[in-house]
C-alpha cells in the first residue's frame, strides 16, 4: 500500500486505485482531501528519520560550494582542471608570502625608543651583536649591531645623546651629517623596525650589510653642515676672544 493509500486509510476513505469503467466516480472534493493529506503527514511518526536542521543546512552548504564551482570551472579556461590548477597557484602563492614576511603584525602608530633604559657603549653592543650572530640569533644580532652604529655616532659627537631617539630618527640626523650613507642608514632603520616592531624574522646577510655599514660608518669623516659650521666657527672665535 502507498504513503497515500496509508493515510486516506487513516482518515477512514479507501486507498485510492486503478480505475476501471466500472469504478464510480470519487466523491471526494480536491481541497478537503488534500488539506486532510496534509494534516496526517504533518504527525511526528511520518519524520521520526527526516534530516535534522544542521544536516539541512549543511547539505544546503554543499550544494551551494558546488554550484559555485560547477559555475567557476564553466568560465575557466579548461573547466574543472583549469579551476583546480589556478587555486592551487593562489595557495602557493599565499604560503610564499607567508614564509617569506612571516606572520603579520599591525605596526604600532609611534616606535619605541631604540635603546632600553641600560645604557651600553658601542663597543659592548658590537660584542653582544657578535654572540648573537655565532649562535645565529640574527634578530638579535642585528639589533644589537644597529645599536652600536647610533652609539657610535654618539660617542663621536655626530648626534646628541638622546635616550628616547628611534632608529628612524637616528638614521635621518645621522644622514645629514654622513649624506654618503644616508641611503643605508635608512635601509638599516628599516630592517630594525621590521624585525623589532614588525614581527620580520631576519637572516645571516642581513646582518652583514649593518655589519659593514657600522665599519665603513667608523672610517667616514662627517660633512659639516651650515648650522654646524656656524657652530664651529662660533666656538672657535670665542676662543680666540
Amino acid at each position: 500500500m502507498t504513503a497515500a493509500g496509508a493515510v486516506l486509510t487513516r482518515l477512514g476513505a479507501a486507498p485510492l486505485l486503478p480505475r476501471t469503467g466500472d469504478d464510480p466516480p470519487v466523491t471526494i472534493p480536491r481541497d478537503p482531501a488534500r488539506e486532510a493529506a496534509e494534516r496526517e503527514l504533518s504527525k511526528p511518526m511520518y519524520h521520526e528519520n527526516d534530516p535534522s536542521l544542521f544536516q539541512r543546512a549543511l547539505n544546503r552548504f554543499w550544494g551551494w560550494v558546488e554550484d559555485l564551482f560547477s559555475a567557476a570551472s564553466g568560465a575557466t579556461p579548461g573547466g574543472g582542471f583549469g579551476l583546480l590548477v589556478i587555486v592551487l597557484a593562489v595557495v602557493l602563492l599565499a604560503a610564499a608570502l607567508w614564509w617569506r614576511l612571516g606572520t603579520p603584525h599591525r605596526t604600532p602608530t609611534s616606535a619605541p625608543p631604540l635603546f632600553d633604559d641600560r645604557p651600553r657603549s658601542a663597543a659592548e653592543h658590537r660584542a653582544a651583536a657578535e654572540a648573537h650572530a655565532a649562535q645565529g640569533h640574527w634578530n638579535q644580532a642585528l639589533q644589537e649591531r644597529m645599536r652600536a652604529v647610533v652609539r657610535s655616532m654618539e660617542e663621536r659627537a655626530l648626534l646628541d645623546v638622546r635616550p628616547g631617539r628611534t632608529a628612524d630618527e637616528a638614521a635621518a640626523e645621522a644622514g645629514r651629517t654622513l649624506p654618503s650613507h644616508a641611503g643605508r642608514l635608512h635601509t638599516a632603520a628599516r630592517e630594525f623596525d621590521d624585525v623589532t616592531y614588525g614581527g620580520r624574522t631576519s637572516d645571516e646577510p642581513a646582518y652583514l650589510r649593518i655589519a659593514e655599514l657600522d665599519r665603513d660608518l667608523e672610517r667616514t669623516k662627517p660633512v659639516l653642515t651650515n648650522s654646524a659650521h656656524t657652530t664651529a666657527s662660533s666656538s672657535s672665535q670665542g676662543a680666540a676672544e
